[in-house]
């Protein structure tokens, strides 16, 4: 919320893949790439703070292959990168990516604890199930588990996590020298779950995270996905590329978060959106005609067939895409792409090129003023609260978003010219949770237990 005009406005993430978010992207001649560069990503997230950037959100997927796009086939571990990334920057929320698969909530929980702390509350962490069954064999599982199962689990993990980060009262460490108390063993609390995929004692061996809980993401948009994230998260993050299906989605959420008795205006929505900016809508077509002459589809049918959930590489490549049937990977975007490809009579070539640029997301190719405007009606007709940029290349795609874009909507007043002050909570308008052990005792859904230990 503006503190001056005291009205709604944008909000945004920056989507980071060192390698571009365009298939291509790392092989346009202003790019800069590599998984392994902390100095471009030092570089980026100072970019993105000079732009007042929300967030700068990290995927991952624990696995890779010969058929791995550029930016999956090696990079750094996202809460590493982060925390090194939470000495060098101020302001910008830091999201990392990790599995409740391929995860415990324990050590999970005290790293985006630790990450919280470090950053004096700008962690985030954005909550993923897995849809790659390749990852098992990297863990020593006998198979991945199915959608509903890691769904199942997703929530149970969640709740653990959250549990966890109530470990301590906030004023738990007094620190006392005087008395020689350290830290009040009475707002010491045990956890003890007992559930149908963890049991955790607990406690966690850190005080309670500056936000509280760090912001909870989710990208879920299969009926289980938007289950959890109506239930769960802080921030939804969509890939809708139709401006009504944005709407319904954007109407939909917000109505299972209320079902769920939580206020559905603090559950933030934020599509996924590709810029490619031109100084007219001229040059950013030939920036844009550029990339996609660069993609090759060595690289484009592996990352199709990621997103549909069925191998591509044997169908012919100008001929219609067939009926794949269901998949149980990223069951939205499958049925996102699938529908796309029916609706538009796109061979499998061409389906491939439309995946190579924007992966399912909206692409926006045109002037500052061009994107402005789309990123403004979304915003204004009920489609998103704020937008996660995945700018084609690096840093060039960044900077042309925050010196053509940025200053476009600062003037419509549709976006900050400063940081507030506080955590990344505060700055979003989204309140501090309350530990569950301050909750009166008749209310308690769990039987609470003793601190005597």
């Amino acid at each position: 919320m503006d503190q001056e005009e005291g009205r709604r406005q944008i909000r945004l993430g920056l989507f980071v893949l060192h390698a571009g978010y365009h298939l291509a992207g790392w092989r346009h001649p202003q790019a800069r790439s590599g998984g392994e560069d902390f100095g471009l990503m030092r570089e980026t997230a100072l970019i993105a703070e000079r732009g007042l950037f929300d967030l700068f959100f990290l995927p991952d997927t624990p696995t890779s292959s010969r058929g791995a796009s550029p930016s999956a086939a090696a990079r750094l571990e996202p809460l590493t990168l982060l925390s090194a990334l939470a000495a060098v920057t101020a302001d910008i929320g830091l999201v990392a990516t990790a599995s409740t698969t391929y995860n415990e909530p324990f050590n999970l929980a005290r790293q985006i604890a630790s990450l919280d702390h470090l950053s004096n509350g700008r962690a985030a962490w954005n909550i993923v199930t897995t849809l790659s069954a390749e990852v098992a064999a990297s863990f020593g599982r006998a198979g991945h588990l199915p959608h509903a199962q890691r769904y199942a689990r997703a929530a149970e993990f969640i709740d653990v996590a959250k549990g966890l980060w109530d470990s301590w009262d906030d004023d738990a460490f007094v620190r006392d020298k005087a008395s020689g108390v350290y830290f009040d063993k009475a707002k010491l609390h045990y956890l003890d779950h007992e559930g149908p995929h963890f049991s955790v004692r607990g406690p966690l061996s850190l005080a309670r995270p500056p936000q509280g809980h760090p912001l909870l993401v989710l990208a879920g948009a299969s009926d289980d996905g938007q289950a959890l994230a109506a239930q769960a998260a802080d921030i939804v993050f969509s890939a809708q590329n139709d401006l009504a299906e944005a709407q319904a989605f954007y109407r939909g959420i917000k109505l299972r978060a209320a079902q769920t008795g939580r206020d559905g205006g603090r559950v933030l929505v934020f599509p996924g959106v590709l810029p490619i900016i031109g100084a007219t809508e001229a040059e950013a077509r030939a920036k844009f005609d550029e990339l996609q002459s660069l993609v090759d589809m060595e690289h484009a049918l592996p990352l199709l067939s990621f997103f549909l959930g069925h191998d591509v590489s044997g169908l012919p490549l100008d001929e219609p895409l067939p009926d794949l049937g269901p998949s149980d990977a990223m069951k939205s975007r499958t049925a996102l792409l699938a529908g796309l490809a029916r609706t538009e009579n796109l061979t499998v070539r061409e389906l491939a090129r439309i995946v190579a640029a924007g992966r399912g997301h909206l692409v926006v190719v045109g002037s500052p003023v061009q994107v402005a405007d789309t990123l403004e009606r979304w915003f204004l007709e009920g489609a998103a609260d704020g937008f996660n940029v995945m700018v084609p290349y690096l840093p060039g795609g960044l900077e042309d978003f925050v010196e053509g874009v940025v200053p476009i909507l600062q003037a419509r007043g549709l976006y900050k010219t400063a940081y507030a002050p506080g955590t990344l909570r505060d700055r979003l308008g989204l309140p501090r949770p309350q530990s569950r052990y301050a909750t009166p005792l008749s209310s308690l859904e769990r039987v609470p237990v003793s601190c005597d230990r």
